[in-house]
């Protein structure tokens, strides 16, 4: 628009449905490139996602609609439909991710297709031979574009422009004039290079960026000043902050690893253990979010070893840097899902240097407008799914390949399968800010809403409920009295005497700063919990634990995000004393008891990791799940039906053998009929609820899925029931609602209750 005449419309149709589930594909991979430039996956072929033959149908009417409505208004009209129908289908090329998105070969070619539409097969008065896939010219344009992303899509909007925007700290300064000004600062320096495109295109040479003339930033004076001069915080070493903490008398803790003695180890926020045992972390020294000019974009995803075996990190490698607000993250397929709201990124090294040369937007429409809210938590569920979570003021909306948006406002858990690109939500609830979720053995999962603390069981509130309706008026499984949490475990440990097995672990950052534990008791076809002596309690106010993790040597470990200042609501988003600096790794050991054994399943082979899945220690089965998730499906389900084979019946643990052999079927997504029918019926109560939840995930696969969900709405176990009645609410039909209400032909409780409560207010509507 030139501000004269009338602007020039141009309609563009979508693109194909491309069909990745049977292309032989040869497509280089590229690279990670400069600042702002993503690199990609090489696309493989996917089995498990739409051949889009039914959209396609769809997608030609609307092309055929727009490009109708274009010639009834004299409006430039660019079919890019015909084209990728016509040569994506026989390329040996993939030009998309999952089918609908566009991988980085997809959007030079529709790029491409663009131009030769609007300028004919010619190139206009702009040179475009600039704009080859490493041009001088793109990699302005590139750059640009980053630095207007994190203008238009500034992480934390809601405390920039929107309801906490206006909160007053000190002299009544607020969030919205101090961050309004870094989005004027990222505005001079968008156009600066705007500047430098024009240079560019019009051969001018590289025009020279000058952010030094940007407005000046609006100093911030903090609310909660420390003692040292200038009002700074005294900080104890890791080591000395041991002192401060009172820790259960038959424990100790050690300092497993600090910002001492690996400075980037700033802002831990989530850890985990990988298949080769060692120790991952994602550092955010950026929150609440990056600064322009201030700072470097450079959060990291770490990794840590202990090569002694003396409970000391000894190498620190960086697996990935250029990250932002990275607030959780989960390993899958040999590499890691990362959260970089509003995106989820599959991060790969493949070749053995432990550095990430792959990445792949995998997710895109995850909501960021509170960093302190965003993605968290994530974890593998027994039957191959992602689960992870976002807090209150958040707008999430995620489109796959298998249908509508989903959506979610105000709070949820989501649940992603990364195998076949289906993304819903597992929970929608009012939470405040949920960070916390684990599952047990037998694979029931809890959920912890983290500003208060409150810890719910979670299915009986993951039924289906339809957008924008929400579960609401749940209950906690127990009382707790100390608030807010920051990450959950369960206690699973062979180093570990008997009485602690399967407790409840609750990592709590301020009032209580420490390690919480409660006994978990079956409960009808819940659970409760009763508290029993803390693990750790400290007294140095910096100590926020904000992540806990049984490690594959038994041991207790947890992050220390170490800051005198958190939360967004109570400081301001700059409030200079928050800390950029600090972070710790503790590991809790039992007194005068052996270690257990890590093992590296990274090198065994498919038959020793199914054997891995017959070890007590959750940790140890959920490593080997996700190794197998990055092993070759068929192999896989072969040797599982082997391993079934062998096993013996007399094995007191044989039917939860089975359950394992279950999921791990359903987690390459070939459900086995016959196992799941005869796991349905084990004898083993929680092996029936928990095939029952498997059956309500693969409901697809089975036609005659009503029919098996009224036989578990006879069983005597009430859990089996829960699993039933929550199974139902996925299936919009009068006879699902029937098989539902036949529950209260049997003794209730106030799980089955709250349960069976939404379930009907959900299928009412259909």
């Amino acid at each position: 628009y030139n501000a004269k005449s009338t602007p020039r419309v141009v309609l563009f149709s979508p693109i194909v449905h491309e069909n990745i589930n049977h292309k032989k594909v040869t497509v280089p991979r590229s690279g990670t490139g400069p600042v702002g430039e993503r690199g990609e996956m090489i696309p493989a072929v996917n089995p498990h996602v739409p051949d889009g033959t039914e959209n396609n149908v769809r997608l030609q009417q609307y092309t055929d609609a727009m490009k109708d409505v274009a010639s009834d208004n004299n409006v430039v009209f660019v079919d890019l439909f015909s084209p990728t129908q016509k040569y994506w289908k026989n390329s040996e090329t993939q030009f998309t991710i999952n089918g609908i998105h566009l991988n980085s070969v997809g959007n030079r070619n529709v790029a491409d297709l663009i131009v030769r539409n609007l300028f004919g097969d010619g190139e206009p008065e702009m040179n475009l031979g600039h704009l080859g896939h490493h041009g001088e010219l793109r990699q302005a344009v590139v750059d640009k574009n980053w630095h207007w992303f994190h203008r238009y899509r500034t992480t934390d909007g809601y405390s920039t422009y929107g309801g906490r925007a206006d909160l007053q700290f000190t002299d009544g300064q607020t969030n919205r004039e101090v961050v309004q000004r870094e989005l004027e600062v990222l505005d001079f320096m968008t156009a600066e290079r705007d500047k430098m495109i024009w240079s560019i295109a019009k051969g001018a040479g590289a025009y020279r960026v000058d952010d030094s003339k940007a407005p000046p930033f609006i100093p911030v004076i903090t609310n909660k000043p420390g003692p040292l001069p200038g009002g700074k915080h005294e900080f104890l070493s890791g080591e000395a902050a041991i002192d401060k903490m009172d820790v259960h008398p038959n424990m100790q803790v050690n300092l497993f690893a600090s910002e001492e003695m690996f400075p980037e180890l700033a802002s831990p926020v989530q850890m985990a253990f990988d298949t080769k045992g060692r120790l991952w972390v994602a550092a955010w020294p950026t929150y609440p979010h990056w600064q322009p000019i201030v700072e470097e974009m450079n959060d990291k995803l770490l990794i840590f070893e202990d090569n002694d075996g003396d409970g000391r990190a000894d190498d620190m490698k960086v697996f990935a840097d250029r990250l932002h607000n990275p607030t959780g993250f989960e390993f899958w397929n040999g590499g890691v899902l990362v959260a970089q709201a509003p995106d989820l990124w599959f991060l790969k090294d493949t070749d053995g240097d432990d550095v990430a040369d792959v990445r792949m937007r995998v997710l895109h429409g995850i909501d960021s407008a509170d960093t302190h809210h965003t993605s968290n938590s994530f974890v593998f569920g027994p039957g191959g799914g992602v689960y992870f979570q976002e807090g209150t003021f958040h707008h999430t909306q995620v489109e796959t390949p298998w249908g509508p948006p989903v959506r979610c406002v105000n709070a949820g858990v989501f649940r992603f399968e990364p195998r076949t690109f289906k993304f819903e939500v597992y929970v929608s609830y009012p939470f405040a800010n949920p960070h916390g979720h684990l599952f047990d053995y037998w694979g029931q999962d809890f959920v912890t809403d983290g500003t208060g603390n409150v810890n719910y069981f979670a299915a009986p509130f993951s039924g289906h409920i339809d957008y924008p309706d929400k579960h609401r008026n749940y209950f906690p499984f127990f009382q707790q009295w100390v608030r807010p949490a920051g990450g959950t475990e369960i206690l699973s440990s062979t180093h570990f005497p008997d009485e602690f097995q399967g407790n409840y672990m609750i990592a709590n950052v301020i009032g209580f700063q420490g390690l919480l534990h409660y006994e978990v008791h079956e409960e009808d076809s819940g659970f409760s919990a009763t508290e029993v002596t803390p693990i750790v309690r400290a007294t140095d106010p910096n100590l926020r634990p904000v992540d806990i993790e049984m490690g594959p040597d038994g041991a207790i470990y947890f992050v220390d995000w170490q800051n005198p200042i958190i939360g967004h609501m109570q400081h301001n988003l700059r409030d200079p004393n928050r800390d950029k600096v600090h972070g710790r790794v503790y590991r809790v050991t039992y007194k005068d008891r052996p270690l257990s054994k890590s093992v590296d399943m990274s090198t065994a082979s498919i038959e020793e990791l199914l054997n891995q899945l017959k070890d007590r220690v959750d940790r140890v089965r959920y490593r080997a799940r996700l190794e197998l998730s990055g092993r070759d499906s068929e192999k896989v389900l072969t040797a599982v039906k082997s391993w079934v084979a062998s096993l013996n019946e007399e094995d007191e643990s044989y039917e939860h053998h089975l359950l394992e052999a279950l999921w791990l079927t359903q987690q390459h997504n070939r459900v086995d009929g016959q196992l799941l029918r005869r796991v349905l019926a084990s004898p083993e109560p929680r092996a029936r609820a928990a095939a029952t939840r498997v059956l309500c995930y693969s409901r697809d696969q089975f036609p005659d899925v009503l029919d098996m969900l009224a036989v578990q709405m006879t069983d005597p176990f009430p859990r089996v029931r829960l699993e039933a009645v929550r199974a139902c609410s996925f299936i919009p039909s009068a006879r699902a609602a029937e098989i539902a209400l036949q529950a209260l032909y049997y003794p209730m409780d106030k799980f089955l209750d709250y349960s069976l409560q939404e379930t009907m207010r959900g299928l009412e509507k259909h």
